[in-house]
């Protein structure tokens, strides 16, 4: 198995454990319920960046085949799919928005000292396209909300 195989299969299960704590603590869903269903996410996730480095067409994107994997084990002629469904939908989506907000912070803090080698000017576009992003995403939520009358 390569390094960056098995680094992949470890912060894929590092994932798995943090949306599983995040799952048990924001939805009252307890791990040994969901447990299945994300070694089956962390199964077909491996899976299909082991295809991508094995396959020959290194354009191709590692989550095309990690989507045409999920695909075809969710598909009604799949034999097993229905427990494979059942399994993931003990998870709830919004479970995998911590260790994915955090992988995205890292990513940004690993690259902040290029970001800044690009001037002043780019620092502070960026820092409005953030602010608007998250601004935007709030008034947007607000309103549904709202329209929904949750709030």
């Amino acid at each position: 198995m390569s390094k960056q195989l098995f680094h992949t299969i470890l912060a894929l299960i590092l994932s798995g454990i943090i949306v599983l704590i995040g799952n048990w603590i924001g939805y009252e869903v307890v791990p040994a319920d969901a447990s299945m269903g994300i070694l089956i996410l962390i199964l077909i996730a491996a899976a299909g960046f082991a295809l991508k480095m094995i396959l020959p067409w290194k354009s191709v994107p590692g989550i095309l085949y990690v989507a045409a994997i999920s695909i075809i084990v969710s598909l009604p002629i799949t034999p097993g799919s229905t427990q494979i469904i059942e399994w993931a939908g003990a998870i709830d989506i919004q479970a995998f928005t911590t260790p994915l907000l955090a992988y995205a912070a890292i990513g940004i803090g690993n690259s902040l000292a290029d970001f800044t080698k690009l001037g002043w000017k780019s620092i502070v576009v960026g820092s409005v396209v953030f602010l608007g992003t998250f601004l935007g995403s709030a008034i947007i939520a607000e309103i549904v909300l709202r329209f929904q009358g949750l709030i």
